[in-house]
C-alpha cells in the first residue's frame, strides 16, 4: 500500500524530502484493535513543524496526526465499533478522560508514532471515535487536532456563554472552527488577519468585527474598545509575538487560551498588565477522547461544519504543505487518501 514518509527530518532544507513509498499492508487486528481504511486527513501547523524539521522525529516517519476512514475489521474484545463504521482519529490516544497528561507527543500520530499519511492502519480501538453523522470523511479529518483544540478552549475550559465576546487570531483551522463554535453558542466574534479578502470571508461566516493587524498595530486595544470593556476570551495562536496584544484586549478577569506558538517559543509576557487585568493565561494542547465525543455530540446538534478551502491528493502532500507554508488557505487544508 502507499504511504508518505519524512526523510532526514532533522536536517530538512525543503519539503521535497517527503516521498511516496510502498509499505506492507497491515494484517488482521489483534485483541482490542481495529483495521481502518483511511479516506482523508488534514494539515495542522504541528504536522508542518514535523515535516520541516522543527520538531525532531525519526527518519522515515509517516506524518499527519489526523485521519478519518471506515472500519474494515475488528479484533476480539472490541464492542464500540463494527465493520463499516465511520471513524476519526484521536490526537492523544492514551488520554481518555480526566486530568491531562504531561504534554508529551510520544503517542501522537505523525510525531512520536507513525501517522495517517497512508492507506490503512491497525490501531487500538481507543485511538478512534465515531464521525459526526452530518460530516463526510474530509470534514471529519479536520476535527481531531484543530477542531478539538477550538472546542476545548471555548467550551471545555472557557465555558463560553451567549453574549460573551471572543477574539480570534488569524483565519487558520483552529480560528475558523472557533468562529463557528462561538457563533453557534450565541457569542460575538472579533477576528484578525493580514488579508482583507480573508476578513471578508470571515464576515460571511458571521464574524461581527474584523481587524487587519498589518494596518492596525494596536489591534488588541482596538478589540478592547470595540467590545466595550474588553473581550471575554482570546484564542491565542501566535504566542510570544501576540500574547501582549491579547492581554490588552481582555476584560478584567478575561481568559486567554494559549494554543499556538506561530511567532516563536520564547518571548516576554507583560505580567504586570496581566495581573492588573486579573486575567487567566492558560496553555492547552488539543484534548481528551471524552472531550472529542462531547464535541461530536455538539456538532450533530448544531450542524456545524469545518471550512475546507483546499484539497490535495496524498501523492501531492509536499504541494499541500507549501500551500500551508505560504498561508494561502482559509480554514483547513484536506488531504484525500
Amino acid at each position: 500500500m502507499k504511504a508518505v514518509k519524512v526523510r532526514n527530518p532533522a536536517s530538512l532544507d525543503s519539503l521535497d524530502s517527503l516521498e511516496v513509498v510502498e509499505i506492507d499492508a497491515p494484517g488482521e487486528p489483534g485483541v482490542g484493535e481495529v483495521r481502518v481504511k483511511l479516506h482523508a486527513s488534514s494539515l495542522n501547523f504541528h504536522d508542518y513543524a514535523v515535516v520541516a524539521g522543527m520538531i525532531p522525529t525519526e527518519d522515515g516517519r509517516i506524518p499527519l496526526s489526523d485521519g478519518a476512514g471506515e472500519i474494515e475489521a475488528v479484533g476480539d474484545g472490541v464492542e464500540e465499533f463494527a465493520v463499516g463504521d465511520r471513524v476519526m482519529s484521536v490526537f492523544f490516544p492514551q488520554w481518555n478522560d480526566g486530568r491531562p497528561p504531561l504534554g508529551s507527543f510520544e503517542s501522537t500520530p505523525g510525531d512520536g508514532i507513525d501517522g495517517f499519511a497512508r492507506e490503512q492502519v491497525v490501531k487500538p480501538a481507543r485511538a478512534f471515535t465515531r464521525i459526526p453523522a452530518n460530516l463526510d470523511f474530509a470534514q471529519a479529518a479536520c476535527l481531531p487536532c484543530a477542531g478539538l483544540t477550538a472546542w476545548r478552549a471555548l467550551m471545555e475550559d472557557g465555558n463560553l456563554q451567549a453574549g460573551q465576546t471572543v477574539l480570534l487570531e488569524g483565519t487558520g483551522g483552529v480560528s475558523i472552527f472557533a468562529l463557528k463554535i462561538a457563533k453557534a453558542a450565541g457569542a460575538r466574534v472579533i477576528i484578525t488577519s493580514s488579508s482583507d479578502e480573508k476578513l471578508a470571508k470571515a464576515r460571511d461566516l458571521g464574524a461581527d468585527h474584523t481587524i487587519n493587524y498589518k494596518s492596525n498595530d494596536d489591534w488588541g486595544r482596538q478589540a478592547f474598545d470595540w467590545s466595550d470593556g474588553g473581550v471575554d476570551h482570546v484564542v491565542e495562536v501566535g504566542g510570544p509575538g501576540t500574547v501582549n496584544q491579547a492581554i490588552d484586549a481582555i476584560r478584567p478577569g478575561g481568559h486567554i487560551h494559549l494554543i499556538g506558538v506561530l511567532t516563536g517559543q520564547k518571548g516576554e509576557v507583560e505580567t504586570a498588565a496581566l495581573m492588573r487585568k486579573m486575567g487567566r493565561l492558560q496553555g492547552l494542547t488539543v484534548g481528551s477522547r471524552a472531550m472529542q465525543l462531547r464535541m461530536i455530540d455538539a456538532i450533530e446538534a448544531t450542524g456545524i461544519e469545518p471550512v475546507i478551502s483546499d484539497r490535495f491528493a496524498l501523492a501531492d502532500l509536499p504541494d499541500a504543505f507549501r500551500h500551508e507554508q505560504d498561508q494561502k488557505h482559509f480554514g483547513k487544508i484536506a488531504v484525500d487518501i
